[in-house]
């Protein structure tokens, strides 16, 4: 871990409409060994507007890491993380995929795009914490995110 991401929170945006995955992904990241900042947008048009400092977020810091639902209201995942990859600037913040979707055609486009990881929400609400762990432990303290400029 570089000197820069030791003294600076990782910055994350979750991408998310559900309120109640929301709650669950921000009670996940605050048991992180790591510190870090979550920022939320609830729909795929806001993470847009968020990514490229537009409207309202034009303070907004570019995260370290972005994790995506596919289904999303105005604009979804996949479309979004298209437009990711195709800019010059944002093709390098991992994109962990975080959705309910676990159908074959959704995980392929995924990682078409160049999805970092594919991670299917479970159900049950335990599975679901164990899950949020396992990728905070993962994507915070064992992956190297790219320095920031």
């Amino acid at each position: 871990m570089t000197a820069d991401r030791e003294q600076k929170p990782v910055e994350i945006l979750l991408v998310e409409d559900d309120p109640a995955d929301v709650q669950l992904v921000q009670e996940g990241l605050r048991e992180a060994a790591v510190s870090n900042n979550l920022n939320v947008v609830h729909d795929g048009v806001e993470a847009l507007a968020y990514l490229r400092g537009e409207g309202q977020y034009t303070a907004a810091v570019l995260p370290d890491l972005i994790l995506l639902d596919l289904k999303m209201p105005k604009k979804g995942g996949l479309e979004v993380l298209a437009e990711i990859k195709a800019d010059s600037i944002l093709r390098r913040i991992p994109v962990v995929v975080l959705t309910t979707s676990d159908a074959p055609d959704d995980i392929l486009r995924a990682y078409d795009l160049q999805a970092s990881l594919y991670v299917t929400k479970p159900e049950n609400l335990d599975e679901f914490d164990r899950v949020i762990g396992l990728v905070r432990d993962f994507c915070l303290t064992v992956v190297k995110l790219p320095p920031r400029k």
